[in-house]
């Protein structure tokens, strides 16, 4: 029965920002019938084949999302006249994944032709990653185009960093629209992945607020010079989706320091501790958070496409 009720709440999340978004999950029924089994079919294999990729699409989207809407603009390749998001400081030699998102656009233009954006598939291919690790399914509302341009601006002003504290975390989700705890249930993502040394050398060298045992673990493949690009898993089952990375951090096992600063004293506090006990909780609201975040939009005007290819402008 909660399975059910749940599953009803999801529904009627995906009705109300689907109407305010004009997506749809029926979008591609006619159009391209297979679509979601393509996209299965693609990330299934990419995920077989290295499981962090299901946490590296997801930090794709997560990274198109937050500049301009969902539009795919984080895929385009620079240009001599414009300097894209890929080499964006948030980006540059961390944002992956491209590869498998071009190896699925082949297989959707083969099957229907200049017909599904970039942006819807990389939307359901961050949604089969999340399940493929064991996360929870939702239904993705679809009908996404692409963007004709791209932002580095952006992408360097809009996403929050690994040292990021958290008034700042809490600022930088509620120019995009959301509120402290969705802010907390979105950084939940961190489940799966790695981070890269640079990024968590600081905490684990000067900070007090970490726990000792996890500090020294992390020295040894992080030291104190060199060593930059040197990997760390996010939270202690790192190709599983759970509640671990909540847990993790009312253990004070927290990698970033932004990861740490929602439990530290502050606000978000109640709701980590209640996460690490309830998973099923934080399941039901990251698949909230998620179908927000996937309706974010470009502004009103913007010139966009269907991409034939997601690195290029048509």
């Amino acid at each position: 029965m909660a399975s059910i009720i749940s599953h009803l709440f999801i529904v009627l999340s995906l009705l109300a920002f689907s109407a305010n978004g004009q997506l749809s999950s029926g979008f591609y029924s006619k159009s391209c019938p297979r679509l979601e089994s393509i996209v299965r079919a693609g990330m299934t294999k990419a995920v077989n084949k290295e499981k962090r990729m299901g946490a590296s699409i997801l930090r794709l989207f997560f990274h198109d999302c937050f500049v301009n809407g969902c539009d795919g603009s984080i895929l385009l390749d620079d240009t001599p006249t414009v300097r894209g998001e890929k080499n964006a400081f948030p980006n540059r030699n961390s944002a992956r994944g491209f590869e498998v998102i071009d190896d699925i656009k082949t297989q959707v233009e083969a099957a229907c032709n200049a017909t599904v954006s970039c942006a819807d598939i990389l939307a359901l291919a961050t949604r089969d990653g999340v399940v493929l690790l064991g996360g929870p399914s939702w239904v993705v509302p679809l009908g996404r185009r692409d963007s004709r341009t791209a932002s580095e601006t952006g992408a360097n002003n809009n996403l929050p960093g690994p040292s990021s504290d958290l008034s700042t975390l809490i600022s930088m989700f509620a120019a995009q629209g959301f509120n402290a705890r969705e802010m907390t249930t979105l950084s939940g993502a961190h489940t799966i992945g790695v981070g890269q040394c640079q990024f968590f050398r600081t905490r684990i060298y000067n900070e007090t607020n970490i726990d000792g045992t996890f500090a020294a673990q992390r020295r040894v493949n992080c030291p104190f010079n060199g060593g930059d690009s040197n990997l760390a898993p996010l939270d202690s089952t790192n190709t599983m989706f759970d509640n671990r990375y909540y847990v993790d951090l009312t253990n004070k096992r927290g990698l970033f320091h932004s990861d740490q600063e929602l439990f530290n004293g502050g606000s978000q506090d109640a709701l980590v501790r209640t996460y690490s006990t309830n998973p099923n909780m934080f399941k039901s609201d990251f698949v909230k958070a998620m179908i927000k975040m996937g309706n974010l939009s470009p502004a009103s005007g913007t010139a966009t496409e269907i991409r034939k290819n997601c690195r290029v402008v048509n």
